[in-house]
């Protein structure tokens, strides 16, 4: 009789993330897939019981807002519910031609090409730029999506130290002249929250003979001129090869993009097997993008309250004494430094109304565990103030020290 395969998983040895899931159960704490009831806002029911969202990646706060959701409704009375095939055969309207030619423009490149979600983007991309002779650079802190790219490649893969240049020198250096070198990194990294050191990496990938891809998932609309990313916030856009990009935070919607000169985009829409194998996005999904970047483009004053509600609760919770990562944008990291009583620490926050995300081994090192928050344009500052309130009980309440001057946030992973 053949053994069920439910019964041969069983029968494996666990790994960290389901022994971890599985204390977290025996807690009551398990904080994943956690059902919400409402529409993603600064706050939504959970249980029937209204929470704080401090979780989100919709960073401009847009998942709401009505301009959007009239254009996915029209987008279903004129195109349907979806394309029924890939971009590459019966998949490409004329509102994905048209979004393609706008993000081009956005970022300031000649031409750019979506996909179903950014995960895509970068599976395709990463996968089918470099060959067996040629080298992928990547921060060691890089997005799993860039990871799983560079694991399809037939290239070398060689990751440096996160944000760490020399190393990245040291690495690249080291290359042959002739073979392509694709540095691939994060804008702004989704956990940490620090923006990668552009001009540093710009001027070693000038010196070696390399190329550049910079994955804005995190920084559209929250750095560069309008929200157009990183290379447009340093002044780098023509020393950046590609830019990519997800619709699925600032831009209120799903797919992803990746944006770079007419050849490249060309190469890549025979290449890219994600694009060329998955189903395109929905009319629904291409109309609120559009949206999203109407309101990007003529109402800055969105990216304005961004950031001061970012200033303002990195301030306060600085203020509590808070031991927070090196974050830089509206991503900001809360050291716990403890497995289980980051599991707590989430449910008992969840428990006061506030939802937040933990991070926890083997993401990161057992000691460097930590809960991540994220800032909306649409939260208010009473919103802000609640939650970093309820941060301090919920710390006090679980033993859990503030501050601990034994290691440094800098370096913490």
């Amino acid at each position: 009789m053949t053994t069920k395969l439910s019964e041969k998983l069983a029968n494996r040895e666990k790994s960290a993330p389901e022994k971890a899931g599985e204390k977290a159960r025996e807690l009551g704490a398990y904080p994943y897939f956690r059902s919400i009831e409402s529409a993603q806002d600064t706050e939504v029911i959970i249980d029937g019981k209204k929470v704080l969202m401090f979780g989100s990646n919709a960073y401009l706060g847009l998942t709401n807002h009505p301009k959007i959701k009239e254009a996915a409704k029209q987008a279903i009375d004129d195109y349907g519910t979806g394309c029924a095939g890939s971009r590459f055969l019966n998949g490409t309207l004329d509102i994905h031609l048209e979004l393609e030619r706008r993000l081009a423009n956005f970022v300031g490149k000649d031409a750019a090409i979506v996909f179903s979600t950014g995960f895509q983007v970068n599976l395709g991309v990463v996968s089918s730029l470099t060959g067996r002779n040629d080298y992928l650079l990547l921060d060691e802190f890089n997005h799993a999506s860039i990871i799983d790219g560079s694991r399809l490649s037939f290239s070398k893969v060689l990751k440096y130290k996160h944000n760490d240049m020399e190393d990245l020198e040291r690495k690249i250096s080291k290359l042959p002249a002739e073979a392509i070198k694709l540095i691939v990194v994060d804008g702004i990294f989704s956990m940490e929250g620090d923006i990668v050191k552009l001009p540093e990496l710009v001027a070693i990938a000038q010196r070696y003979g390399g190329s550049i891809m910079v994955d804005d998932a995190h920084s559209l609309g929250v750095i560069g001129e309008k929200g157009a990313g990183t290379a447009s916030h340093f002044g780098l856009i023509q020393s950046v090869d590609l830019i990519m990009g997800t619709f699925s935070k600032s831009m209120a919607s799903l797919g992803g993009f990746i944006a770079a000169d007419h050849a490249t985009i060309q190469y890549l829409k025979h290449h890219a097997r994600s694009l060329i194998f998955s189903a395109s996005m929905s009319p629904a999904s291409v109309a609120s993008t559009l949206a999203a970047l109407d309101i990007m483009e003529t109402e800055p004053e969105w990216m304005d309250r961004l950031w001061a509600n970012t200033h303002y609760m990195t301030k306060l919770l600085q203020e509590e004494g808070f031991e927070l990562g090196p974050t830089e944008s509206p991503i900001i990291p809360i050291y716990v430094r403890d497995n289980y009583k980051t599991f707590l620490l989430t449910r008992a926050l969840q428990d006061k109304g506030i939802f937040v995300n933990p991070v926890v081994a083997p993401a990161v090192p057992a000691d460097s565990t930590l809960i991540r928050l994220s800032v909306m344009a649409t939260h208010t500052f009473a919103q802000i103030e609640e939650a970093v309130s309820k941060l301090s009980e919920a710390f006090k309440e679980l033993q859990i020290n503030l501050k601990q001057e034994a290691y440094v946030a800098s370096s913490a992973r």
